[in-house]
């Protein structure tokens, strides 16, 4: 489940990376989830900023790198 907040969580069925990955090719979407886990590992000295920083970007960054393990290991596109 998504980290750091109900928002997505409040969003229905539908989370964002699952429509993302219905309108991304597999390399588009293999290399969103790839940017958004170094952006969140960037962000992890960034604790002065309202509810940035810090373990929970730690475990965002460790969360979109599951799905991108996931994602290949059902051989969603080429590495």
């Amino acid at each position: 489940p998504p980290r750091g907040g109900s928002h997505y969580k409040d969003m229905g069925a539908f989370q964002p990376w699952d429509v993302l990955q219905a309108w991304m090719t597999p390399e588009q979407f293999k290399g969103y989830l790839l940017g958004s886990a170094v952006a969140y590992l960037g962000r992890y000295n960034t604790r002065n900023a309202d509810g940035k920083g810090g373990i929970l970007d730690v475990e965002k960054a460790a969360h979109y790198l599951e799905k991108l393990i996931e994602v290949e290991r059902a051989g969603g596109g080429a590495s």
